[in-house]
Parts: C-alpha cells; sequence; structure tokens
C-alpha cells in the first residue's frame, strides 16, 4: 500500500508541475487516479512533507506545487 501512495503522490507531483495549479476534479483527471481515497493519500504524503499549498477558489478546492 506504501509503494501505492508513493507511486501516487509521484503522479500527482508530475500533473501539478506540468500543468500548475488545479481543482481536485481536474487533477484526479490529469492523475487518471481512480479511487478517490487513492488520489487523496497521495495529497495527503505530498502535504506532509510541506510540497502542496491549498487554496480556495469560487467554493473549489485548489491544489499545487509549493514555491
Amino acid at each position: 500500500m506504501i509503494e501505492l501512495i508513493g507511486t501516487n503522490a509521484g503522479k500527482v507531483w508530475n500533473a501539478l508541475h506540468e500543468g500548475g495549479k488545479m481543482s481536485l476534479k481536474a487533477l484526479k483527471k490529469a492523475t487518471k487516479i481512480k479511487a478517490e481515497k487513492d488520489m487523496y493519500a497521495a495529497i495527503g504524503w505530498l502535504a506532509k512533507e510541506g510540497k502542496l499549498s491549498f487554496a480556495e477558489e469560487e467554493g473549489e478546492m485548489m491544489v499545487s506545487l509549493t514555491e
């Protein structure tokens, strides 16, 4: 399971690196991670490492890489 989370964290990081800030819905589509729980675990991993920033825009959660 840890390996899957790490792999998905890499997909999330790459998608944000290439596409910039995006909504959780757009991030899920960009990474092609099927299960929401798997995407949220990957986001949690990166957030714990201080690699993500979060903002709410027009009622939607946006995620970007920390500068």
